[in-house]
């Protein structure tokens, strides 16, 4: 299986003046931990890495310390995440016929779980990692006001990885730019075009890291692990 680590992070919610997952955590950087699990997963055989142009120095000395026994490759990504995953799609192997996309902020991420959405698109399947809305969630005007209680019996929390038989997201994406759509996840493009995705639940500790209060769940997590 490929994946795609986006790892272009705005480090804005966090406070940070750069690239949030080249923060330190549990005395690594965020992206050190993330390749860890990466390269923990025997599903995965084959790596790309997408970012700016402006971190490639740190997030290459970051991998030459993983030392990986697979193929990474480094890609520039672009302006927005949905066009630096359209720039990774293009960079995968000719023979590449599913692919993992991942937030490199969610540095907690089991080895299991990307085996689970590998196995998953390897049987055809269009997958999200997720996890089932706890929190009553309440919608909202302009002015702050509730307009909605939905049921959150239905609702579940989108993470990553997603994943995907690369042709159809490949087209997914084309069809996004010719048609001018924004989006925040890959799995909305497959909704908007009628394609069927399904969720994988998530362990609770896959969070994306955010904001400096998830630096400290992050820490202690990982305090708690082999």
């Amino acid at each position: 299986m490929h994946l795609l680590i986006v790892a272009a992070g705005s480090g804005r919610r966090m406070g940070a003046a750069g690239n949030k997952l080249l923060l330190p955590v549990a005395g690594r950087p965020v992206l050190a931990w993330t390749l860890d699990a990466a390269l923990a997963c025997a599903a995965i055989s084959w790596i790309g890495l997408v970012g700016q142009p402006a971190d490639a120095a740190e997030i290459t000395a970051i991998l030459a310390l993983a030392e990986p026994a697979i193929p990474v490759r480094w890609i520039v990504g672009g302006a927005t995440r949905q066009e630096s995953v359209s720039r990774g799609l293009a960079a995968l192997p000719a023979e590449a016929g599913g692919v993992l996309i991942h937030d490199g902020a969610r540095c907690l991420v089991d080895p299991e779980l990307l085996a689970r959405c590998a196995a998953a698109v390897q049987q055809g399947l269009s997958v999200i990692a997720a996890t089932p809305v706890t929190d009553t969630i309440k919608q909202v005007d302009g002015a702050g006001a509730i307009t909605a209680t939905p049921d959150r019996s239905q609702l579940w929390a989108a993470q990553t990885p997603q994943g995907f038989p690369v042709q159809e997201l490949r087209q997914a994406h084309a069809t996004a730019t010719a048609q001018g759509w924004s989006v925040t996840d890959d799995a909305a493009l497959f909704e908007r075009l009628g394609l069927p995705v399904q969720v994988l639940e998530a362990p609770p500790s896959n969070i994306k890291l955010t904001t400096p209060f998830d630096l400290t769940i992050a820490e202690a997590v990982l305090a708690e692990r082999p």
